[in-house]
C-alpha cells in the first residue's frame, strides 16, 4: 500500500483558501486532512457549495482579516497583484502573509513526509499539457512511481504522497510559478513563449519573468530544459548557462531520433524531445524512452482524430485557445477545412497569414467570428460566418466533401467561455456534432 499523508502532518496550522475551483476546493480538503485549521471562501454559491457537506477542519466563511494564517493559497485566476490585486490578497501581503499556489504546498507537505520524491516541472505558452502527459508515460513505461497533475489533470494537492524513488511531474501555469518560496524541480523545462495572459502580467517581459521561476533554486545536479523555437526563449539560453543547473536545448526542427508517430508536427516533435531529455535525467532508460514515445496515446482535445467519414478526417484542438497554438496545428495539413472562432486574444489571428494559403474554405464561430472575418477577408481566405458549432460542423464536412479536402481541423485560435464553460466542453460538442453526422444515411465513423 502507498504511503499517505499524515493525518497530523500540519496540526497547527492555519491557512486560507481563497477560491474554490478545481485548484481551491482539492486544497482546501487536502490540508483539513492534514490537519491543518482551513477558513475558505468563495464569492459565488457554486463555489461555496464545492465543500458541502461540512468537513472537519474547514471553516467557509468570508475572509476579512489576515492575521494568523501561515499562508493564503489564492485560486490562480485570482490576482495578487496585476492588474489589481484581490483585496484580502492585498491586506495578506501587507501582513506579511505569504500567498502560495497548492503546487508549493504539495513540495512542503511531501518533504515534511520525509520523502526526497523528485519533482519535474513544465511550462510554456503552448504544449505544457502534451508534454507533462508524456513524461509521465514514459515514466510509467519504465517502472518508476509516478503522479502528474498541477494545471493538468488533478490539482497539485489531490496527488498522493509518493516514495522516495517517484517523481511528481507538474504542469505549471504562470500564475502557479508566481506563488513559489520553497519549490525546487529536480528538472525544469520552459518549452516556449508567446503573448498570452497579458491582462494579468502587464507585458511580455513580466510573463516572461513568470515563467523563468520555473528554474528557481535549482541546483548543479538538476536539469534545466529550455526549446529554442521562439525568440524570447532563444534570448533565455545565455541567462540560463549562467545558473547552476545543466541545460539542454531543445527544437522541434532539430530532429528527434525517436519520433511520436501519434503526434503531428515539429511543435510535438519538440514536446517528444523535452519530455526524453527530462526521463533520461530522470533515471528512465533510453530503451524504455523508446518505448514510451512509440505508444504515447496523446491527450484529448490536442489534435486529436476522432473521426473519419468519406474518406475526411475530423482533427479535434480545442486546445488551442490562441493564434500560437492554431499554428502549430494548421502546419501539419497542406490543405484544409478550418473551424474557428470565440474570443479572441491580443492579435487575433493576424500571426496565421503564412498558413492561410493551407485553408481552403474557414467557418467562423463565436463572439470574435466577425473579427476573424476580417483578417480572412484582407488576405482572400473564403469563410463563413456561422454562428456556433452546431451549423459550422455538418457545413465543414459539406465543404470537404465539396472540394476533395482530408482534413476538417477543429482549432479555434480563441478561448471558449463565450459558449462554452471551457475547451474540453467545446471538444467534447465537436465530437457529438460529429458523431451525429455519422448516423446520417451513407456514412460511418472509421
Amino acid at each position: 500500500m502507498s504511503p499517505t499523508f499524515s493525518r497530523t502532518l500540519l496540526a497547527g496550522r492555519r491557512y486560507a483558501v481563497l477560491g474554490l475551483g478545481r485548484n481551491g476546493a482539492p486544497a482546501a480538503r487536502a490540508l483539513a486532512a492534514m490537519g491543518a485549521a482551513v477558513t475558505a471562501w468563495d464569492d459565488s454559491e457554486a463555489g461555496r457549495a464545492s465543500l458541502s457537506p461540512a468537513i472537519d477542519g474547514i471553516h467557509v466563511c468570508p475572509l476579512l482579516d489576515p492575521t494568523g494564517f501561515d499562508a493564503l493559497v489564492l485560486s490562480p485566476g485570482i490576482p495578487h497583484a496585476l492588474p489589481a490585486p484581490h483585496p484580502f490578497a492585498a491586506s495578506a501581503i501587507a501582513a506579511g502573509i505569504p500567498v502560495l499556489s497548492d503546487a508549493e504546498l504539495l513540495f512542503e507537505a511531501v518533504r515534511a513526509s520525509g520523502s526526497s520524491a523528485r519533482f519535474a516541472g513544465i511550462t510554456g505558452t503552448n504544449g505544457k499539457s502534451t508534454t507533462t502527459a508524456l513524461l509521465a508515460h514514459l515514466l510509467t513505461v519504465a517502472g518508476i512511481p509516478n503522479a502528474a497533475g498541477g494545471n493538468l489533470g488533478p490539482a497539485s494537492l489531490s496527488l498522493p504522497l509518493l516514495p522516495d524513488d517517484g517523481v511528481y511531474v507538474l504542469e505549471m501555469s504562470s500564475y502557479m510559478l508566481e506563488r513559489l518560496r520553497s519549490l525546487r524541480f529536480d528538472t525544469a523545462c520552459l518549452l516556449n513563449l508567446s503573448p498570452d495572459h497579458l491582462e494579468r502580467h502587464g507585458d511580455l517581459s513580466n510573463y516572461g519573468a513568470a515563467k523563468l521561476a520555473i528554474f528557481d533554486r535549482q541546483t548543479s545536479s538538476d536539469l534545466a530544459v529550455l526549446g529554442l523555437d521562439d525568440p524570447w526563449s532563444r534570448a533565455q539560453e545565455a541567462v540560463l548557462r549562467q545558473t547552476p543547473a545543466q541545460l539542454v536545448t531543445i527544437s522541434g526542427t532539430g530532429g528527434l531520433p525517436l519520433p511520436v508517430a501519434t503526434l503531428p508536427g515539429e511543435h510535438n516533435a519538440q514536446n517528444a524531445a523535452a519530455a526524453s531529455a527530462m526521463a533520461l535525467h530522470l533515471g528512465v532508460p533510453s530503451e524504455a524512452v523508446a518505448a514510451g514515445l512509440a505508444s504515447f496515446p496523446g491527450l484529448a482535445h490536442r489534435q486529436r482524430r476522432i473521426a473519419s467519414m468519406d474518406g475526411i478526417a475530423f482533427i479535434d484542438d480545442s486546445k488551442a485557445t490562441n493564434a500560437d497554438a492554431a499554428a502549430r496545428a494548421l502546419g501539419c495539413y497542406d490543405r484544409l477545412i478550418w473551424i474557428a472562432g470565440g474570443i479572441a486574444k491580443a492579435g487575433g489571428i493576424e500571426a496565421l497569414v503564412p498558413y492561410f494559403p493551407r485553408v481552403v474554405e474557414a467557418m467562423l464561430i463565436g463572439r470574435d467570428g466577425p473579427l476573424l472575418a476580417e483578417t480572412l477577408a484582407r488576405h482572400g481566405v473564403p469563410y463563413r460566418l456561422l454562428g456556433d458549432l452546431d451549423r459550422a460542423t455538418p457545413a465543414a464536412f459539406a465543404s470537404a466533401r465539396q472540394h476533395g479536402i482530408e482534413t476538417i481541423l477543429l482549432s479555434p485560435a480563441c478561448a471558449s467561455f463565450d459558449q462554452f464553460p471551457n475547451f474540453e466542453a467545446r471538444g467534447l460538442h465537436f465530437a457529438a456534432l460529429v458523431h451525429d453526422l455519422s448516423l446520417t444515411p451513407k456514412h460511418r465513423t472509421g
